[in-house]
């Protein structure tokens, strides 16, 4: 006995499922699922797990962004390898030995330092993080703001913005990083807005601008949200919860 639709059921769920990557109104064979959906669950699984472990090309990623022009960094955590960084998150947070030294020789007086982080999805960030920056410095350029070196860094954690924005003297940092790959999307980046960070800021200092990707927040769109938030952290000294993302009828320009 199976538990496939009728002609009628199986319409409306095609309509739906055009609307999203939400597994609904799956076949199933008695109480499991069907094999088709079972297997496209499995792959699914996979494809998030490898996502997790894969390295972060970081030779390609410096060649990728070379057309932002902006010295670009490349440093590594405190976390010696993928093992560690997956068992120690405490570790992703922090500067690895050499990176504090190189990130003060190119200190300054810059308004924002810009980080592209590994996480939890390379793919994520060697996909998506040059072109969300190729929409979002020429705006950031044409106000003025001070833009630290480009900084990538391996095996990284969120928070490990904070350090490099104070060792490079920024304002304010942008970290896009590689978000936990999820069963529908194994390569969606996030991008984390911190105005002033400290070495006792908390997530709840944050903007986060969540699900960048072509089948999520474009490129474009990631960048007004970007800039928007900028902005208005200059403007009113905060960021986190005391600031919303009121982007929707702001233009980039």
């Amino acid at each position: 006995m199976t538990g496939e639709p009728s002609d009628t059921g199986q319409a409306h769920w095609l309509r739906l499922r055009a609307l999203t990557a939400a597994r609904i109104g799956l076949a199933r064979s008695g109480a499991s699922l069907a094999t088709a959906p079972l297997l496209d669950f499995r792959l699914a699984h996979a494809r998030a797990r490898d996502a997790v472990h894969a390295p972060l090309d970081a030779a390609r990623l410096a060649d990728d962004a070379a057309s932002l022009g902006l010295p670009i960094l490349t440093i590594d955590s405190a976390a010696a390898d993928r093992r560690v960084y997956l068992m120690r998150p405490d570790l992703g947070r922090r500067l690895g030995a050499e990176a504090a030294e190189a990130l003060a020789a190119r200190a300054g007086d810059y308004d924002v330092a810009i980080a592209l982080v590994d996480g939890l999805s390379a793919r994520a960030v060697q996909d998506h993080a040059v072109p969300v920056l190729a929409a979002t410095l020429p705006a950031l350029r044409a106000e003025g703001w001070r833009i630290a070196p480009l900084v990538i860094v391996r095996q990284g954690r969120v928070a490990i913005g904070d350090a490099i924005a104070a060792e490079l003297g920024a304002g304010a940092v942008v970290v896009l990083i590689g978000e936990r790959p999820g069963l529908s999307a194994p390569d969606s980046l996030g991008a984390y807005l911190t105005w002033q960070p400290l070495p006792d800021t908390t997530d709840a200092d944050r903007n986060c601008i969540s699900n960048i990707r072509p089948e999520g927040i474009g490129a474009r769109d990631a960048a007004l949200k970007t800039v928007f938030l900028l902005r208005e952290m200059r403007a009113r000294g905060v960021s986190g919860v005391n600031l919303k993302d009121e982007s929707g009828t702001t233009a980039i320009v």
